[in-house]
């Protein structure tokens, strides 16, 4: 009996390396308080984003596009075109598109919104074949609690007060954004050189400089590449919702290129949305899905061949930290802050290794 009782315990015993005890308990103690500090102001930092959101949201989103497009603005102005003209000019053709992509989906988004409750009971008598699972889900539901389920016919009146309960502040922001879109590419070099001279010594000075060019650098790349990956992801999305039979092909490529931005996310919501509309426009599953999928295989080759291919490693981010920027960013501001969760951990990435540059070590096995 008690070979078998220490046997146990071997098999069950921790394999520590090495266990060194605590120098100082002092110095541990005070590592701790530290630590503490630090939680409490990220809490409190995290109060002032989500507080703050329909400020910072703009500005930050304004200055991303400003140290994105600040290459394009000291070019203009080594040419000789001051930067208030080359400013002015980005700010006039960045409302243009956005009027002529509101003008171009405003038809076809208020008539998929004023046939909301036909979709529904269309997306219902499509998916009949699911009753049976969904009535047990459905009881399941009830015995342990849960509220009624959903209501296919839901009146227009529920759907178009939310959006404009949206647009309404959103137009605000909007204005705000280009209004500091606007004086950031006028005022930028001006700017950054009263940044600089507030560090005392000159190597504070030159690794601001370091940085903040690294950072122009990198989001310049790596949006503008994105950027012409996810057009042409769109130009073939629009092609393809034509070919196969989708009402207003355009607005599914604009959709496309759009939701392209966020990681993940982005590419699962167009499926979800070509699968739906798919039920609603063709008689048959089979024929709903054949977008969706064909969706799916494009944006895996794009992210896994094209994309890393055309961007490198460079500029290669890793998973894990754009899923969890992506979840922060989404949770702390909403779907604009999941368009700006992969500009911030470029950013971020770029600050971290010139304060604290990666070095080689070697680990125990």
């Amino acid at each position: 009996m008690e070979y078998i009782r220490a046997k146990r315990e071997v098999r069950h015993a921790l394999v520590i390396s090495d266990p060194q005890p605590v120098e100082n308990v002092t110095n541990l103690w005070l590592s701790a308080g530290q630590a503490a500090n630090i939680g409490i102001f990220l809490i409190l930092f995290g109060a002032f984003l989500y507080i703050g959101r329909a400020i910072l949201l703009p500005i930050l989103a304004a200055s991303i596009v400003a140290l994105t497009l600040a290459p394009l603005v000291k070019g203009a102005k080594r040419r000789g075109i001051p930067p208030w003209l080359s400013g002015l000019v980005i700010v006039i053709l960045g409302l243009g598109v956005l009027g002529l992509a509101a003008t171009m989906l405003a038809g076809p988004v208020s008539e998929w919104i004023g046939r909301a409750p036909e979709i529904g009971a269309t997306i219902k008598d499509r998916l009949s074949v699911l009753d049976r699972p969904l009535a047990s889900l459905h009881e399941l539901q009830a015995a342990l609690g849960g509220g009624e389920g959903v209501n296919v016919n839901t009146p227009t009146s529920s759907i178009v007060l939310p959006v404009v309960a949206f647009v309404t502040p959103a137009a605000g922001e909007l204005l705000l954004f280009f209004g500091t879109l606007l004086f950031f590419l006028i005022g930028q070099l001006e700017l950054r050189s009263s940044l600089v001279s507030l560090f005392g010594n000159r190597d504070a000075k030159l690794r601001f400089m370091k940085i903040m060019r690294d950072i122009e650098r990198n989001l310049a790349g790596y949006l503008t590449v994105v950027t012409i990956i996810n057009a042409a992801l769109g130009t073939i999305v629009a092609i393809g919702t034509w070919l196969i039979g989708y009402p207003n092909p355009v607005l599914f490529g604009i959709l496309a290129a759009l939701l392209n931005y966020i990681p993940y996310v982005g590419p699962g919501i167009m499926v979800i949305v070509l699968f739906g509309v798919g039920l609603v426009s063709f008689p048959f599953i089979a024929h709903a899905a054949v977008a969706p999928i064909g969706f799916m295989v494009l944006t895996t080759m794009e992210g896994h061949l094209v994309t890393p291919t055309i961007v490198g490693r460079r500029l290669t981010l890793n998973p894990l930290l754009v899923l969890l920027a992506l979840a922060f960013w989404t949770w702390m501001w909403g779907p604009f802050g999941a368009f700006l969760a992969v500009p911030l951990s470029i950013i971020g990435l770029v600050v971290f290794n010139h304060l604290f540059p990666t070095e080689e070590v070697n680990l125990p096995d």
